[in-house]
């Protein structure tokens, strides 16, 4: 019953296109088995080379070989280059992959269609298909081609250099190679104390710091965005322009000029404690409260946006629950309690969510206002204030141990994406949501 789709599958599966031959489709065959010879082809003699050099990461690197009575200056292998050039075959490959697979399923689908006795669909109307049914699909070949390369293509280069040795000042090409670890960067980062101190010490910040600037920030901004809506409240465009300028600001801008006003011994907060006989306090020299001043500063950055969120959201809001509550005895606690804040929360819960993995990542803040400084006597190159983030930048840059930085990258990503997904997945939004699908 089912002897052309079977007969058509194998044939595909030998080669490209001879499913299509065997079900008469001579112009997609001859084009299904002409990317079949190049790609393979190109696959054996260019990129082969490429491949194997991604799994060796070279034989020899750089070094001086004698020629006469003189020394010369060979090149050797390139360990990062072949894994990058490795790392591109392989996508290549994979996209000729699923080229393949397409040519089996097109061949087996066909062959069905045979065995229900219609006749294979000719070339122009599959085109014909192709440029109707597919075409969002054509447009959206060449951003998804992108997309493979310039963003798949790097985060698979970053979580392979983890499995690697490549750091300095050992394992730096070209004079020296770079050789595969497997595990054991991560079993490193985990055990080894010069490590797992800073590793531990950092995460615990970076979490509380997500934690902490979230809920200022989301529940400040519910604060401003509630006062301005009250009743009695006049001008209520005028502040809330007032309250958005701190947005509108380039962040840049105001970390630099917050850095400069937080300076212990020239900073205007501290010259004004002076002027009343204060000492002041070490802003950013003290790793408490460099800790606070990160908060309450992102505070002034954050809480705009939540409150132009939350000040939408209130108009959305039925004024008959108000109405009715308000007849019924509520007080303004019990309203906001049983009537605003449920209606925010299942409105913007997902975007708290988004605010929290981002504030994980939160490198400007941090980076621009104290730098990760305080300097830490118990951390390995991360200061008190570093995020995981921002020892990230350091590792990569300032202290060249890519494999430890793209460990760090991996586990960022795992930490973001469970947090997410779990916190995602409890809220009304997503429940709600599903019940309805």
């Amino acid at each position: 019953m089912n002897r052309h789709a079977t007969t058509a599958g194998w044939l595909s599966v030998l080669s490209m296109g001879l499913g299509q031959f065997y079900n008469r489709q001579y112009i997609k065959g001859l084009l299904f088995l002409l990317f079949h010879a190049i790609g393979l082809s190109f696959i054996l003699i260019k990129l082969r080379t490429h491949l194997i050099g991604m799994i060796t990461l070279g034989d020899q690197g750089q070094h001086l070989e004698k020629v006469g009575r003189i020394y010369k200056n060979v090149e050797g292998d390139h360990s990062i280059f072949m894994l990058i050039f490795g790392v591109l075959s392989s996508l290549v490959v994979v996209v000729y992959l699923f080229v393949y697979y397409l040519n089996i399923r097109d061949a087996v689908l066909t062959g069905r269609m045979r065995n229900k006795g219609h006749e294979p669909v000719p070339f122009s109307k599959s085109m014909y298909n192709v440029a109707t049914n597919s075409f969002p699909w054509l447009l959206l070949a060449v951003p998804i081609l992108g997309v493979v390369f310039f963003t798949i293509m790097p985060i698979i280069f970053t979580s392979l250099v983890a499995f690697t040795n490549y750091s300095s000042p050992n394992h730096i090409p070209p004079k020296n190679l770079v050789d595969w670890v497997g595990f054991q960067t991560f079993i490193d980062l985990f055990t080894l104390n010069v490590w797992s101190n800073t590793f531990f010490g950092v995460l615990t910040w970076t979490l509380i710091w997500a934690f902490l600037a979230t809920i200022t920030c989301y529940f400040g901004g519910i604060l401003v965005a509630l006062l301005i809506n009250q009743p009695g409240v006049r001008l209520k465009g005028m502040w809330r322009t007032i309250y958005i300028i701190p947005y509108a600001i380039p962040q840049f801008v105001s970390l630099l000029v917050f850095r400069n006003m937080l300076n212990e011994k020239f900073g205007p907060i501290n010259q004004y404690f002076r002027y009343f006989g204060l000492e002041g306090l070490p802003w950013l020299n003290d790793p408490f409260w460099a800790k606070v001043s990160v908060i309450v500063v992102n505070m002034w950055i954050g809480i705009p946006v939540s409150m132009v969120l939350v000040l939408g959201m209130l108009t959305t809001i039925p004024k008959d629950l108000y109405e009715a509550a308000e007849i019924d005895g509520a007080s303004p606690w019990m309203r906001f309690r049983n009537i605003t804040m449920p209606y925010i929360l299942f409105a913007t819960a997902p975007i708290l969510i988004t605010q929290f993995a981002g504030n994980i990542n939160s490198f400007n803040v941090i980076f621009l206002l104290t730098g990760g400084r305080p300097v830490s006597a118990d951390y390995n190159n991360a200061g008190a204030t570093d995020l995981l983030v921002t020892w990230l930048y350091k590792l990569t840059l300032d202290l060249n141990n890519y494999n430890v930085a793209g460990a760090l990258g991996i586990l960022i990503f795992l930490i973001i994406a469970s947090l997410s997904i779990v916190s995602f997945t409890r809220t009304k939004s997503f429940k709600e949501e599903d019940m309805i699908q």
